[in-house]
């Protein structure tokens, strides 16, 4: 019997279903990793990721995770990125400033025809990311400085406007805030209101960061001692800073110098007097937040001559009385709690002399007051 010597042909052999899967994972894997390591190199080599580097970073430096920034640039860029923007914004306050020399419309009109004009309009503005509103202000006599009403803690921008009378607001200075948690009643710097001094922190002769109004209405920001905040006639100030255009004049130079992107709240002025209160929403998917270049090409773009940052981040808000509507929040805060409790605001009445706002920090011992405690 002969034999068959012939080999059978083999089967092929595919692959299991879960050595499919493990092959596929791996390459998944092995792709993953190649992309993020050349994202990582285009982040710390290319121009372009390392100004994005550095924008996330900035935008760190403006919340309660100021810390993180370290992980984006490290610890040493992000200690020397700091020092630059206290070196920069003191650069910032040491140009020169002419004071604008109101001529408010009100002026010109007739006494019905003064009354009957608006005290303010609000103004939907945006840009690339953001969003808010923009308060207009046509007399800048009609802004006062509004503070809280009881020792202990800081005071809602709408219950300060409801227990003063005002018909809009919005938040003003900066104050001491641990953790960003703070009770909001110790300012920072100084707190004028009506001419009268209410809270200053700061030796008389040494110069203090100054946004507020003159008795003429004009805007005054940046760096000036007592003496000369009264020769120039202020009357309504808190401190923040920096300064953003002086005498039509924009000082941040670029988006890369905008301080990140947040939450801002900010004011100017135009030639005739009309104030501007910027109010932009940050944090959330409507308005990832702005810079400070970006505020200030705002202003630019409305003819302002002048402005100056004001607190921001969980503070930015815009509050409103209307007739029907009652008090209104316009904006939408950076906060669940829809307000924070603040020490200043800046405040629209339509009869700004017969405001009475009483120094809530007369007799208080400030050295020993703990800010965090509520």
């Amino acid at each position: 019997m002969a034999l068959n010597l012939r080999r059978a042909p083999r089967r092929a052999v595919t692959p299991s279903s879960s050595f499919r899967a493990r092959r596929n994972a791996l390459r998944a894997a092995l792709l993953m990793v190649a992309a993020a390591a050349l994202v990582a190199v285009w982040l710390w080599c290319a121009p372009s990721g390392t100004r994005l580097r550095y924008l996330a970073a900035d935008t760190l430096i403006t919340t309660q995770h100021r810390h993180w920034a370290k992980y984006v640039i490290g610890e040493a860029a992000l200690r020397e990125r700091l020092a630059e923007y206290e070196r920069r914004f003191e650069a910032m306050a040491r140009e020169p400033l002419r004071p604008v020399v109101p001529k408010p419309a009100a002026a010109s009109l007739g006494a019905e025809e003064a009354a009957a004009k608006p005290l303010y309009r609000v103004e939907d503005i945006s840009g690339e990311g953001w969003a808010g509103k923009l308060l207009v202000v046509p007399d800048p006599r009609s802004i006062r400085i509004g503070v809280p009403g009881a020792v202990g803690r800081g005071e809602k921008v709408s219950r300060m406007m409801q227990r003063l009378g005002a018909v809009a607001g919005v938040n003003g200075g900066g104050f001491s805030d641990p953790n960003w948690s703070g009770n909001g009643f110790k300012p920072t710097g100084l707190v004028m209101s009506g001419g009268q001094v209410l809270y200053n922190d700061v030796p008389p002769e040494e110069k203090i960061d100054v946004v507020g109004f003159t008795d003429q209405g004009a805007l005054i920001v940046g760096q000036y001692t007592l003496a000369e905040l009264q020769r120039l006639g202020l009357q309504e100030a808190v401190s923040f800073r920096p300064r953003l255009i002086v005498n039509g004049k924009g000082l941040v130079d670029s988006d890369e110098d905008g301080w990140g992107l947040a939450p801002r709240t900010a004011v100017a002025q135009l030639d005739d007097g009309t104030v501007l209160f910027a109010v932009i929403d940050g944090r959330q998917t409507h308005s990832v937040g702005a810079t400070l270049y970006d505020v200030q090409q705002l202003f630019l773009d409305r003819g302002a001559v002048v402005a100056a940052n004001l607190d921001g981040g969980a503070s930015t808000v815009l509050v409103t009385r209307d007739a029907e509507a009652g008090y209104e929040i316009r904006n939408q805060p950076a906060t669940t709690a829809g307000e924070r409790y603040l020490p200043t605001a800046f405040l629209v009445f339509p009869q700004p002399q017969l405001v009475r706002v009483s120094n809530v920090w007369e007799g208080v011992d400030m050295e020993r007051f703990d800010p965090s405690k509520w």
